[in-house]
């Protein structure tokens, strides 16, 4: 014998079987964002250069003039390098520098953390507009790079 459901019964069910598909969806998409954040633990520190702009790669060069007015974050790779580059836009003055805080390799990926430091303010600097940007070269590692 078949039961039909009526109005808003057939209502009533297809929203319980809805729901029941969304939190089904909902945890599958956290289990897997859980396991991602989850595997930042440091395997160890990685070794690199910082570039000075006559040994910057002219494609890599190029880039980086069309990119420097505004911060960027970007990476490339040469043949047998991986360049991590980190731009801080347009500054008022020049005096301005960066420091590499960390570079270091998970199982998943690469993490890479930079800091602006300005001028100090009795230090003499020039009154020109300035383009702050660190590029890095280290070995060539097939991994993501994760800006902190």
């Amino acid at each position: 014998m078949r039961t039909w459901l009526r109005g808003n019964q057939c209502k009533g069910v297809l929203i319980k079987r809805l729901s029941l598909l969304l939190v089904c969806l909902i945890t599958i998409m956290l289990a897997g964002c859980k396991s991602e954040k989850a595997d930042i633990k440091k395997i160890k520190d990685l070794e690199f250069t910082v570039v000075e702009d006559a040994d910057v790669p002219e494609e890599l060069m190029q880039m980086i003039d069309e990119k420097k007015e505004e911060a960027f974050k970007m990476t490339f790779k040469s043949e047998d390098y991986l360049y991590i580059i980190v731009g801080y836009g347009a500054k008022p003055t020049g005096g301005y520098s960066i420091a590499v805080n960390e570079l270091y390799l998970t199982s998943n990926a690469i993490y890479f953390d930079t800091d602006l430091i300005g001028p100090e303010k009795t230090e003499s600097v020039s009154e020109t507009t300035t383009y702050p940007y660190i590029v890095v070269k280290l070995e060539k590692l097939d991994k993501r790079v994760v800006f902190k």
